[in-house]
């Protein structure tokens, strides 16, 4: 359980916190990803053209 601190006091949460779910959005054709850490293994990605080996 978690010990929440609120204006001075401490609570004790009682539920367990939800998963998050990745969602991606669409915004003017460009694509993006509510969750940074897979967002940023996307990011640096190594794309493959014609057998040559670019880094994103």
């Amino acid at each position: 359980m978690t010990t929440l601190l609120y204006r001075g006091h401490d609570y004790i949460q009682h539920k367990e916190p939800s998963a998050k779910k990745c969602t991606e959005l669409t915004y003017r054709r460009e694509h993006y990803n509510s969750c940074r850490a897979q967002a940023k293994v996307e990011l640096n990605s190594s794309l493959l053209y014609r057998g040559n080996r670019y880094q994103r």
